[in-house]
């Protein structure tokens, strides 16, 4: 019975601290390319566009664990950006219709892997293509500024 409950309190603790992973930001993110652009012209504010598989793609995942989830990256993403993400995850459910979005969307912009991110401006113009970039969210604040 001992075993049971130990095996049953590892999978639990396993399980939890998976989904933890895939959910570690306190941001603001947007699903809807078109409704985030309506949303940064009236805000006057550059879209950023995370084209990530959020839960198998590891490079995604430090991206999300150094980068977005760091305060000093949502202090500067709540100021100055409206945030997408185009997520293709491998066990995390999403309907027909979203997986379609997101696929017409990786062809529009081309994406070859994950993650890629894009910056737009307030009108849906590229600025700049991305992807993960080393040094933590005040490199990655600094990089984004010096194109927007």
């Amino acid at each position: 019975m001992k075993k049971i409950l130990l095996a049953f309190f590892v999978i639990t603790f396993i399980l939890f601290g998976c989904k933890k992973a895939g959910t570690s930001d306190n941001l603001d993110w947007e699903t809807n390319l078109e409704k985030a652009l309506q949303k940064a012209q009236k805000e006057n504010k550059t879209v950023l566009v995370n084209f990530t598989g959020s839960d198998w793609c590891i490079w995604c995942q430090r991206l999300s664990n150094e980068v977005f989830s760091q305060k000093e990256f949502e202090e500067f993403a709540k100021e100055n950006l409206i945030l997408v993400k185009i997520d293709f995850p491998k066990n995390i459910e999403q309907s027909l219709e979203t997986k379609f979005y997101n696929n017409q969307l990786a062809q529009r912009f081309g994406v070859e892997g994950f993650p890629t991110i894009f910056l737009l401006d307030k009108n849906g113009e590229v600025l700049l293509q991305t992807g993960y970039q080393p040094g933590g969210p005040i490199n990655y604040v600094n990089h984004l500024k010096s194109y927007m």
